[in-house]
């Protein structure tokens, strides 16, 4: 098992001094779900929400996360995101709303912490925005689904 990157030899949090390591092309996917009532998805998918199109809220919402990430989890550092990209995609069938982010840089430390948090905060979007027709939604499943770049590699998370 590999050490913990944040704690210094004294056992103290601190943050990771990443000015020695070489820049690369680094990508983070991340998931998230939120289970509702069918009348809820409903609402959302047809549009007839009172506070408007949830969907592109939620969106706005995960990429504006994913620039301020630095600022919520104390130890990440500020990162120059070339991309952020946040998808939502109805699933009528399982009553659920699934939510998939992309962030990408040339830099010289990982984004899965900007993808885990657009995806989370998209989620919580939806949440905000609907717990005035539903207070028992469930936001789940949050993981990170893929990285790539940098010294520990290419990761993909099993189905």
């Amino acid at each position: 098992m590999t050490e913990f990157t944040h704690i210094n030899s004294n056992g103290e949090a601190n943050m990771v001094d990443v000015s020695h390591k070489q820049e690369s092309v680094r990508e983070a996917r991340a998931e998230a779900f939120v289970t509702m009532s069918p009348d809820t998805l409903n609402m959302i998918i047809s549009g007839r929400h009172h506070k408007g199109d949830v969907f592109a809220t939620a969106r706005i919402a995960g990429i504006q996360a994913a620039k301020r990430t630095w600022e919520l989890i104390p130890l990440c550092h500020p990162l120059l995101l070339a991309k952020v990209e946040v998808s939502l995609t109805a699933l009528p069938e399982s009553n659920r709303v699934r939510i998939e982010s992309l962030c990408k840089l040339s830099g010289k430390t990982g984004v899965e912490m900007e993808a885990l948090t657009a995806a989370s905060v998209a989620a919580l979007t939806i949440y905000d925005m609907c717990k005035a027709v539903q207070k028992d939604m469930i936001i789940s499943d949050i993981r990170l689904l893929e990285k790539s770049g940098g010294k520990s590699g290419h990761f993909i998370a099993e189905k």
